[in-house]
């Protein structure tokens, strides 16, 4: 059975939807996602079903629809306008760090440049995670390479046509060799399905903790006691699962590049120097790396 919901969300003044579509457009084959013009269609599981969110932008508003394929279930509509607010970066006080930081000599000049700039953030904290594993130490070409097969290994598909991205569930499920002949090594295979585990034994509550986010020390101890995950994969979760602005992203080669290009500096910038000089401007720091990652081109961000 096929069940529907809509709603629209009023958009801030100054909002950026290409920031949000740019993000979902990352896989040019669009087998989970496709955006065409201001409207974005995203292949999901909404709480174990297939589903297909859509979401239309226009210059006040944005219209949200989700159909999914199984009855419906109690506060879906509420979980939903909380989804689709997250993801959206409307739950982000962007407004208060451009104020502040609005005549800082370099700071100044990425808000002029990017005024209004949200993070956007993946449809549940899962994915940001299985994301950002997805993506240790390679290229994004290459990890929406992996993530597009990981999408075909799972072979979920919504009574639309597009795919779903895969849950725990289905991770668990997979054989570590199908992990691997999709591409992932061994440490990332084990990664995702530790991951994936803790999730359904609830040692990982990943949906609750979006619902009501901790201290992001919690969720911090919680995903360094697993193997495979490190400082870069822990705060890249923790902006793109949750919109926490303050993950000091200095482990990130592509923020180091911007910021010798920001600072104007001939030499490299090491992971030391640009924790140091990230440090500074907490709690913004991931807000921060993620204007970086904006000025240089839209595949980084």
């Amino acid at each position: 059975m096929l069940n529907k919901y809509s709603f629209t969300l009023p958009l801030p003044p100054g909002f950026r939807p290409n920031d949000i579509l740019a993000f979902h457009r990352r896989d040019p084959h669009g087998i989970a996602e496709t955006v065409d013009g201001l409207l974005l269609v995203k292949g999901m599981l909404w709480r174990e079903a297939p589903a297909s969110l859509s979401l239309r932008f226009s210059s006040k508003q944005v219209q949200a629809h989700l159909a999914v394929d199984r009855l419906a279930q109690e506060n879906d509509q509420l979980a939903l306008d909380r989804m689709v607010r997250r993801m959206l970066g409307l739950t982000q006080d962007i407004e208060t760090f451009e104020k502040h930081y609005a005549d800082h000599p370099q700071l100044g000049k990425l808000i002029k440049q990017q005024p209004g700039l949200r993070v956007p953030v993946a449809a549940t904290p899962f994915e940001a995670l299985t994301w950002a594993i997805t993506g240790q130490q390679i290229s994004v070409s290459a990890a929406v390479s992996l993530r597009r097969k990981l999408i075909l290994a799972a072979n979920l598909r919504h009574s639309g046509g597009l795919l779903c991205y895969p849950g725990a569930q289905q991770i668990v499920e997979m054989p570590e060799e199908i992990l691997r002949q999709a591409g992932f090594s061994s440490t990332k295979a084990k990664t995702l399905q530790t991951i994936s585990r803790q999730v359904l034994d609830g040692r990982l509550p990943l949906d609750a903790w979006a619902q009501a986010f901790p201290e992001a020390e919690i969720i911090r101890e919680q995903l360094l006691g697993i193997r495979g995950i490190g400082p870069w994969t822990i705060n890249y979760t923790l902006l793109r699962g949750f919109g926490w602005l303050d993950g000091s992203l200095h482990g990130d080669a592509a923020v180091r590049r911007g910021l010798q290009t920001l600072l104007g500096t001939p030499n490299k910038v090491g992971e030391k120097e640009t924790e140091a000089w990230l440090a500074q401007f907490s709690p913004w720091r991931a807000l921060i790396g993620a204007h970086i990652w904006a000025m240089q081109a839209s595949t980084a961000y």
